[in-house]
């Protein structure tokens, strides 16, 4: 196991945290690209276009009685492909969590479509072939529920309501356990359903073939998950308050590292560096010293001794203090941990 010497000085941005979560695409210029989002396309044809233009929304004062509604120009997410494929579903999916129990609401706008003119959540997403839908049919002038299973579509549930293109509304979505409510525009759309195909997963954004919807003021509250690997961090802090800073940094997809756990929960879902990833990957332990803190970053191993994680331990340094006892000291955390890590999977539970 290789040791290398380095010295850290890092700036961590505060993420999104607590039991709500609000998508003020209001907030961004138009051609913005959103971060932890990413275009998913359920059935076939062309790869989905979204985007943040600017339209008309309608203001949160309301008119006096007898005039028109007020308007204001804003930015909004909008699907602007006009692929007319009849089974094409385009998705805006975000990345930064994932929900059990929640409550997702938009407002919505449905603006033209020739094949349809539609616009929905998806929820619970696994994946393109692995998610729930609620959606609203201007032409069908329905509000249904389904849900898509190793890529099979089920039959849609739901009623008949009135509903017309360029009129802006409110689509929610609540589950809670294996039970889904579903309102438009305040109104509870149908009877609760209950469904046990996913306990959780992703939400988003949904759209059907050509048509143009567009999308602003999203909301999800919601009980946050608290991962396995949290959970131990809290209970590691109680029992040494004094140590200065703790995160477990997990390997993603993209051959990255993230925080997945950390004594600040602000810090959850940042980047890490490449002492992380070489942690990780290769067992390697980074030490740092500078202005009465040490700092140590090392590889979590599973039952089986395969590097799962890395974690990175801040101390305050003492007189006297070695590069060795630094490490020492940071390996007396990392056994405490690893009682508790049987696998990767495990960390995250």
């Amino acid at each position: 196991m290789r040791i290398l010497t380095w010295f850290f000085s890092c700036v961590l941005a505060l993420s999104v945290s607590g039991a709500e979560l609000h998508f003020n695409f209001a907030d961004y210029s138009e051609g913005t690209t959103l971060t932890n989002f990413h275009v998913a396309l359920a059935g076939g044809g062309t790869a989905p276009k979204w985007k943040i233009i600017g339209a008309d929304v309608p203001s949160a004062f309301q008119a006096f009685a007898g005039k028109a509604p007020l308007v204001n120009r804003s930015t909004v997410l909008a699907q602007t492909s006009e692929d007319m494929t009849d089974e094409r579903f385009p998705m805006f999916i975000y990345d930064g969590a994932t929900f059990t129990d929640f409550k997702f609401s938009t407002k919505f706008e449905v603006i033209s479509g020739i094949t349809e003119q539609m616009a929905g959540v998806v929820f619970r997403f696994q994946n393109s072939s692995n998610f729930y839908v609620a959606r609203v049919s201007v032409l069908g002038k329905n509000v249904r529920f389904y849900k898509v299973v190793n890529g099979t579509r089920s039959d849609p549930i739901g009623p008949t309501v009135d509903i017309s293109a360029g009129t802006w509304h409110t689509l929610t979505v609540q589950c809670e356990g294996n039970q889904t409510m579903i309102w438009l525009d305040g109104k509870l759309a149908m009877p609760a359903l209950g469904d046990n195909t996913f306990t959780e997963g992703k939400i988003g954004f949904w759209t059907k073939s050509d048509a143009i919807s567009y999308f602003a003021e999203a909301t999800v509250s919601y009980t946050p998950r608290i991962p396995a690997a949290q959970q131990m961090i809290t209970d590691l802090i109680e029992q040494q308050p004094r140590i200065l800073g703790l995160q477990i940094y997990t390997q993603t997809a993209t051959n990255t590292t993230k925080v997945l756990a950390s004594k600040e929960i602000s810090e959850v879902g940042q980047p890490g560096t490449d002492a992380e990833l070489q942690a990780i990957t290769g067992g390697t332990v980074f030490y740092g010293k500078e202005h009465g803190v040490v700092q140590v970053t090392l590889p979590l191993r599973d039952r089986n001794g395969e590097y799962i994680a890395a974690l990175r331990v801040k101390l305050k340094s003492f007189f006297g203090e070695t590069q060795e006892t630094a490490v020492t000291r940071a390996e007396m955390i990392q056994k405490k941990l690893e009682q508790f890590c049987t696998s990767a999977d495990s960390l995250r539970k």
